[in-house]
């Protein structure tokens, strides 16, 4: 166990960023060489070895982190990077994308700071990659049994790991030309860089998972893939394979329908943040869309906001504002969200901060909404009218119109599921929930009896949320097809993503209420 005082004798200490000058000036990771291991396992030893370790519940893959949390505050990083193997498929992911809200449930909270969980599951991640512990595990023995993966994102890459070690023959289909879904294409390179997904998809490839590219499951054919012996239709597919897991995410964007969308220079934020990591890729010796030389106004206030905030600081932008409808959050919790739940915080991402320190402010402008689009003689947007908004319904405040110059305006909106272009839906015979995600039942798979064999995991059911979620959903994706082929499983599959038995407060937390 860790030490039983240390969460009274040690302070918090989270690992410290790169500085902000320093980091605009390249695309490397913001905490780049920063997990210091004395450090991390200082922290470490502030876990108080709770009798109900709460940072499980706020934990959708139920990560042991008290045991690994031991394991790094005596150094014994072997064990503690099986430990953090044990739930979690792709933790060097996790561990720098997750927004922790395991450290909200942790039970220092109640009183004190909580401990640094997110660094110490990264600083586990990435030495156990340094130390060579990250090898292939292939199965010991075949199954027979052929599955279908259609998508490359976390739930797709977790859901195909898990069913290749259980012994089927796995081929992940992936519309783009590389695999990683929104963790290739998505995540800037500043927050992961894609080395360690290649890393990742590596070990994979040797333990026997088959990887296909350029193939859109449901899409059009295309004329250069003619002879493919996959092809583009869903239910070719699906009589091909003995099951099918889609996991194509939630793809289908939220647009504004305001004067002046049709002007030059106003982008969906994903379209935006391809192109910076197509330059990264190599691909692109310039991106198509640049912010340099630009007022760039950002609307949307998540996290997809604060990434497209960082890429335009890189690229030069000569200002950055990221426009929030909903009302600036307090600094604590509310009494609708008390401890265990992730509350609706103030907080400040590495990329407000970078923006905060170039403009001495906040970039975000919260309780705002878009009323129009200004362009110049050319057709491009030139300003961005905005109005205040009641915090509530969101209704417009008479006097409060201000214009904000704008030459690139981003929109980073979210997703209302899976895309509805192509015939992926009809050709499995799936169907939308109330929400427009795809239906499926308490096992994963699609609901009624049109589409036997068929299993929706990730964005692509629950909605768009948290690279955890994904990843969890994967997993427990991973045991109902596992248990549909052979009558079994042993793979483990997280309580929360699969059957989800909570309470009340538990609904709240995880969005069900």
């Amino acid at each position: 166990m860790t030490d039983p005082f240390g969460f009274l004798r040690i302070p918090r200490e989270p690992v410290p960023a790169r500085p902000v000058e320093e980091r605009l000036g390249d695309w490397r990771e913001v905490y780049a060489g920063q997990a210091l291991l004395p450090l991390v396992s200082r922290q470490a030893d502030r876990c108080m070895d709770c009798g109900i370790p709460f940072c499980h519940t706020g934990c959708p893959l139920g990560n042991l982190i008290p045991e690994w949390n031991a394991y790094a505050a005596r150094g014994d990083w072997r064990a503690a990077y099986e430990r953090l193997h044990a739930t979690n498929n792709f933790p060097e992911a996790t561990g720098r994308l997750c927004p922790a809200p395991c450290e909200d449930a942790c039970v220092l909270t109640i009183n004190a700071d909580p401990v640094t969980i997110k660094n110490v599951e990264q600083a586990i991640a990435d030495e156990g990659l340094r130390r060579g512990y990250l090898a292939p595990r292939p199965p010991g023995a075949l199954s027979g049994r052929t599955v279908a993966v259609i998508g490359s994102g976390p739930a797709g890459l977790a859901a195909a790991q898990q069913l290749t070690r259980a012994g089927h023959a796995v081929t992940v289909h992936e519309r783009a030309d590389r695999i990683g879904g929104l963790l290739r294409y998505g995540i800037p390179e500043f927050k992961m860089e894609k080395a360690y997904l290649d890393r990742r998809i590596e070990q994979m490839r040797a333990e026997g998972t088959v990887f296909v590219t350029d193939h859109d499951v449901g899409g059009a054919p295309r004329a250069d893939c003619a002879g493919d012996d996959h092809g583009a239709d869903a239910a070719a597919l699906r009589s091909r394979c003995d099951a099918v897991v889609v996991a194509v995410g939630a793809g289908e964007r939220r647009e504004l329908p305001v004067p002046g969308r049709e002007l030059h220079g106003i982008h969906q934020a994903m379209d935006y943040l391809t192109g910076a990591n197509r330059v990264q890729e190599g691909d692109w010796a310039e991106p198509h869309v640049s912010a340099e030389g630009r007022h760039v106004v950002i609307v949307g206030g998540g996290d997809t906001g604060s990434d497209c905030m960082g890429t335009a600081l890189r690229q030069g932008a000569i200002s950055v504002v990221q426009l929030d409808i909903n009302p600036e959050p307090g600094r604590g919790r509310t009494d609708d969200e008390p401890w265990p739940v992730y509350p609706r915080t103030y907080r400040i991402s590495h990329a407000h901060h970078e923006a905060r320190g170039r403009a001495g402010r906040d970039p975000r402008l919260f309780a705002c909404a878009t009323l129009r689009f200004e362009g110049d003689a050319s057709g491009r947007v030139r300003a961005l009218h905005l109005t205040a908004v009641e915090p509530v319904d969101r209704r417009p405040l008479a006097g409060t119109e201000r214009v904000l110059p704008a030459g690139l305006v981003l929109l980073a909106l979210g997703f209302r599921g899976p895309e509805r272009a192509g015939g992926l839906r009809e050709q499995l015979g799936l169907e939308y929930d109330e929400s427009g995600n795809f239906a499926r039942d308490a096992g994963f798979a699609a609901r009624g009896q049109r589409a036997p064999g068929v299993f929706v995991a990730g964005d692509a059911g629950r909605g768009q949320s948290l690279v955890v979620w994904a990843v969890a959903e994967g997993r427990a994706a991973a045991a109902a097809v596992d248990r549909y082929l052979t009558g079994s499983t042993c793979l483990p599959a997280p309580v929360a993503a699969h059957d989800r038995p909570m309470t009340a407060l538990g609904r709240l937390r995880y969005g069900d209420l």
